[in-house]
């Protein structure tokens, strides 16, 4: 779901991935894993917004919906 959304904003931003992986000094391997695995602490998600100049917005409301 996020991996999906992170591939989006790389596009949009004409970015690969090994270049978001130069960005948060890490390898385009380890990146990948992430990727494959869809695995992001919420800290990794902030970071990754950032870079690609975007706002993350994470969201669980229950009565008003949302989820």
């Amino acid at each position: 779901m996020m991996a999906e959304k992170i591939k989006i904003l790389l596009i949009k931003n004409k970015l690969s991935v090994a270049d978001l992986a130069k960005a948060q000094s890490t390898t385009p391997q380890n990146l990948y894993n992430k990727f494959k695995r869809d695995n992001f602490s919420e800290q990794e998600l902030r970071e990754i917004a950032e870079i690609l100049g975007a706002k993350l917005e994470i969201n669980f409301v229950k009565d008003g919906e949302r989820i």
